[in-house]
């Protein structure tokens, strides 16, 4: 079944700001229009459950505004945090083309709203329009790259500070739409983060605490600031 919304809208995706730059949701006018009339626009508060893995795939998510985490579980129970999703990006799309299950579950970090798109619909809606089709694969190329970077950055990463500050850097230029200032909201704990860049809840402590001493990030509640980008690209790569 899935989950309940709080509510619905409607946004007019040909004055959507975020069109410019989310991959899939950048069409053209005819396309763009014919996407308008699909799918469901919904609003959803913290902490609920797009999708489970393993479940059967239903459809797809394009995220309008706020943030998805991405994890999958072991056999004995252990989650491994795989990412975070941010506007633009599209929820399930690997299972509706391949038709298999879903391969992480996706769980809101914070408010947030998307637009839901049944598996039948969206096929049919990509087998209409060409360039729904290209944005799709540019949308599965994108997964495929941050897979990949991910995966480099846990293995050749010398350091979990290293780490660490490439997923700061990574945040913090998504949320950032192309602007100077580089802010955004911390919606993870430090045990998440751990898990994220595989290390210890103490040890992300310790280098929080290490890159605000150097002045390298500003902390202000949830608000992270990075201040000295430059630092931290020399300390990721």
């Amino acid at each position: 079944m899935p989950p309940a919304p709080t509510g619905r809208f409607h946004r007019d995706c040909q004055q959507c700001e975020l069109r410019m730059r989310g991959m899939f949701c950048n069409l053209n006018a005819e396309t763009l229009l014919n996407y308008e009339s699909i799918g469901t626009q919904s609003a959803y508060r913290k902490g609920v459950k797009l999708f489970e893995e393993e479940t059967p795939c239903t459809g797809v998510f394009v995220l309008c505004t706020g943030r998805v985490k991405l994890s999958c579980t072991s056999r004995e129970g252990k989650t491994l945090l795989l990412r975070i999703a941010v506007p633009g990006d599209v929820l399930g799309l690997g299972a509706v083309i391949s038709g298999s299950r879903y391969e992480v579950t996706a769980e809101t970090l914070e408010p947030t709203s998307l637009k839901s798109i049944r598996r039948d619909e969206f096929l049919a809606f990509l087998n209409r329009y060409g360039d729904a089709s290209l944005r799709s694969a540019q949308a599965l190329s994108k997964e495929y790259r941050s897979a990949f970077f991910d995966a480099r950055r846990l293995a050749l990463s010398d350091s979990a500070a290293g780490r660490l500050a490439g997923v700061l850097l990574d945040w913090g230029k998504a949320a950032s739409i192309g602007k100077a200032e580089m802010r955004f909201a911390m919606a993870l704990t430090h045990e998440e983060l751990a898990n994220l860049i595989g290390t210890s809840r103490e040890t992300v402590t310790r280098v929080l605490g290490r890159f605000k001493k150097e002045n390298l990030i500003r902390i202000n509640g949830s608000s992270v600031l990075i201040v000295n980008s430059s630092k931290l690209e020399q300390m990721a790569a």
